[in-house]
């Protein structure tokens, strides 16, 4: 009996790139929607210059300043009632620009949020959807 010790011919190995070249495609593809585009960080702006005072008295804003015992005021005025519609009647009263009027509201920082709540069904009752708060810079200059 003679033993065939003829050696296989080796396949050499090949390395299939499809996978590969796919799983490159899914990266540039989450690279290219995950990145964020900030031009707009290029422009120089001047902006323009106005007068703190004279824009302070300007009529289309309407300071409403709540306190801690939840008591309101509007325009530096105090109201009676605390009631939503007492709050909405006040609001329309004084809203000189009608829909324009931007409301502030000053709130004490131990007021409660029921009262600023109140505020703003008002103004949305009175019409008035331009809302912003009032804040006061942190540090220990008022001491």
């Amino acid at each position: 009996m003679a033993m065939n010790f003829r050696r296989r011919g080796r396949d050499e190995p090949e390395i299939n790139l499809i996978p590969f070249i796919d799983v490159l495609l899914v990266v540039l593809i989450f690279l290219m929607l995950s990145t964020t585009y900030s031009k707009f960080t290029e422009l120089q702006l001047t902006l323009p210059v106005a007068d703190a005072d004279a824009q302070r008295d300007y009529p289309k804003e309407l300071i409403v300043a709540i306190g801690a015992d939840g008591g309101y005021s509007i325009n530096r005025q105090l109201l009676t009632g605390r009631s939503v519609e007492n709050v909405a009647a006040a609001l329309t009263e004084n809203a000189k620009a009608g829909k324009d009027t931007v409301i502030i509201i000053s709130a004490d920082a131990s007021a409660r949020h029921q009262a600023v709540v109140t505020v703003m069904e008002a103004a949305r009752r009175a019409g008035l959807n331009q809302i912003t708060f009032a804040t006061q810079a942190t540090g220990n200059s008022g001491k």
